[in-house]
């Protein structure tokens, strides 16, 4: 059962390149402790990513992939719980029973998890419908093609001027997001406290290291990245060492 404290206001403490290096080799440790449950955790978003590829190649149904992209916003928080949680046992010298761990997570249905769960949705959505505007923005009056099968639109001018554009939007939103729940997930396991708190102290995190906590950022986008080009099995190594990692960064980062 997850013990958390008593409602404070969290304190937040500078975020040095070293705490970075700790709380990644401190992750890869707890993998290494806990292999096969970091890889049941994995597997919801490698077969995520199947399942996606699947809808938009095989069956050439495009329709497909907005529900099933929208099931990561639902589902993330309450998988980033289960790695927070082994973590936070394994530092507690507590017994990892999947059957807890499996109780922890189900247990957030009724704290503070949920709603910051629907903002991400909303935010997902958002974003989505800002990617169908600037597609047409760009290239509303474009010859129209199958670009599923071919991507010579984007190569015109019109083309790479939205890829560019596009690209500062969602690097911009993304930021913000990562702002927002970069420790705002783990708080809301370890600590009673309300959503919009736990939102607003990381984003206050963020605002205070910028430089460290933006780094971790981008070393969590490339790494996320990279693993996904083998066919997203590169996630079941890079989705528990960050889970771990980000709970062992938050408990160096908030008091």
């Amino acid at each position: 059962m997850s013990v958390t404290h008593p409602p404070s206001a969290p304190e937040i403490n500078l975020v040095e390149p070293s705490d970075l290096r700790i709380s990644l080799a401190a992750g890869w440790r707890d993998f290494r402790r806990a292999p096969i449950l970091g890889l049941v955790f994995s597997a919801v978003y490698v077969l995520g990513g199947w399942l996606i590829t699947w809808a938009m190649t095989t069956k050439g149904q495009v329709w497909w992939t907005l529900p099933a992209s929208a099931g990561f916003p639902i589902l993330g928080p309450f998988i980033a719980c289960g790695f927070y949680e082994m973590s936070r046992r394994l530092e507690a010298g507590q017994p990892l029973v999947a059957s807890e761990i499996f109780g922890v997570i189900f247990r957030q249905k009724d704290r503070q998890i949920p709603a910051i769960a629907a903002v991400i949705v909303v935010y997902f959505l958002f974003w989505n419908s800002l990617a169908h505007m600037i597609f047409a923005l760009f290239l509303g009056n474009a010859t129209m093609t199958n670009i599923s099968s071919s991507l010579a639109v984007f190569l015109s001018p019109e083309g790479l001027m939205m890829l560019a554009f596009g690209t500062a939007v969602g690097a911009a939103s993304a930021t913000l997001l990562f702002c927002l729940t970069v420790v705002s997930l783990p708080m809301l396991l370890d600590r009673e406290v309300d959503f919009v708190t736990a939102m607003l102290t990381s984003f206050a995190l963020v605002r205070e290291n910028p430089r460290v906590m933006l780094s971790w950022g981008a070393l969590i986008a490339v790494c996320l990245f990279l693993a996904m080009l083998p066919g997203f099995l590169g996630l079941f190594l890079v989705l528990p060492l960050f889970g771990h990692a980000s709970w062992h960064l938050y408990r160096r980062a908030i008091t």
